[in-house]
């Protein structure tokens, strides 16, 4: 037992050490080794980012607007195709599953060059378009299938009675098929979102350099040396995410709150 608790320790430390590493060279303006804590403190990297003189904090506005319009597409996208593959029959219905999987199975990489050629011709290269377009592909299979899971739990029998009494689609929809996939949505929106917040490579391939997000204002940082402005600008972008988490659980967790109530 005294063993299994060390071991759990051990690794704790482990994964935590990284990260106060990172907080010590986002503050310090150098840490020559084998100095333990640095001599010198700047807090350079935070101003940078945070101060709204600056383009770093309109980045990381535009990232996370961006990021809210990706998760809502990807949502509208996910929700009738979850319900189509949860509640009909058809044929093809197994490939489609796997299709549908293809982005996470596939690299991301390899989609997005013969995209990035489609967009070209299409006119939406270099802009936001081609970017939304872009982060709403690896997002699909996890709105998907997180979303073809409440389906497959909750069934279709709910939405049936609510017909049978006399409720239109739309009021179904309003009332039981949204209510019901709340906890789904919230999960899924949030995964969605923290994977369009990381893109790097597909952003820069279709933006062209010209449509910069929070995450590619990191890699001139990491390339050029910087410890203190990469380390800043990790630790927000590390806290932005951690946000996301927090208030997804914090949704779901008020959700099945006031869902118990009715079943006491």
């Amino acid at each position: 037992m005294k063993t299994k608790i060390i071991f759990k320790y051990i690794i704790i430390f482990f994964l935590i050490l990284p990260l106060f590493l990172m907080v010590g060279w986002s503050i310090a303006s150098s840490w020559p080794w084998p100095v333990i804590i640095p001599r010198e403190f700047t807090l350079r990297g935070f101003a940078y980012t945070l101060s709204t003189s600056t383009q770093g904090f309109i980045i990381l506005l535009r990232s996370v607007i961006l990021s809210l319009i990706v998760t809502l597409i990807t949502l509208i996208i996910s929700i009738p195709a979850a319900r189509a593959i949860a509640f009909y029959n058809f044929r093809g219905k197994t490939l489609i599953k796997v299709l549908i999987l293809l982005p996470l199975i596939v690299p991301i990489l390899s989609v997005a060059m013969g995209i990035h050629l489609s967009f070209i011709r299409l006119g939406f290269a270099n802009n936001y378009i081609g970017v939304i377009l872009i982060h709403v592909i690896p997002g699909i299979p996890y709105g998907v299938k997180i979303l073809l899971n409440i389906f497959e739990i909750n069934g279709d029998k709910i939405e049936i009675q609510g017909r049978v009494l006399g409720a239109t689609p739309l009021q179904v929809m309003r009332h039981i098929t949204i209510p019901l996939l709340t906890p789904g949505l919230i999960i899924a929106g949030s995964i969605i979102y923290i994977i369009s917040f990381s893109q790097y490579f597909i952003t820069f391939l279709i933006g062209g350099g010209r449509i910069v997000t929070y995450s590619m204002m990191l890699f001139p940082f990491v390339e050029s040396g910087d410890r203190t402005m990469a380390s800043a600008i990790s630790i927000i972008f590390i806290l932005s995410i951690i946000i996301v988490l927090i208030i997804s659980e914090k949704l779901v967790g008020n959700f099945y709150a006031r869902s118990s109530k009715y079943y006491v």
